[in-house]
């Protein structure tokens, strides 16, 4: 019977003040809660512009490519001054 009596007790509450705001005469008015109307999208970096992703692979690509070629460019000189030497890098007698 207690089961029953719990099942009757649910069928009777009134849905639309369960779980809302009781209403009492207070001094202090009801505000309600407003959604934003736009979220502002805060991007990681302040200092780095926001580029398409194909002309950030292009700018990186390049950067990569420059830096590679200037490797190779620096080591072409360190084996030419090397052989204009007669092989000798360091003389640690002096």
């Amino acid at each position: 019977m207690a089961a029953e009596d719990s099942k009757d007790m649910l069928k009777n509450a009134d849905w639309k003040t369960v779980g809302g705001s009781v209403t009492t005469e207070s001094s202090q008015p009801i505000i309600k809660k407003r959604l934003p109307k736009k979220i502002r999208q805060v991007p990681d970096c302040y200092f780095l512009p926001r580029r398409s992703w194909p002309s950030t692979l292009a700018i990186y690509g390049a950067v990569c490519a420059a830096g590679v070629g200037a490797g190779m460019l620096l080591e072409v000189w360190i084996n030419k001054k090397i052989k204009e030497d007669g092989g000798i890098i360091w003389e640690m007698d002096k």
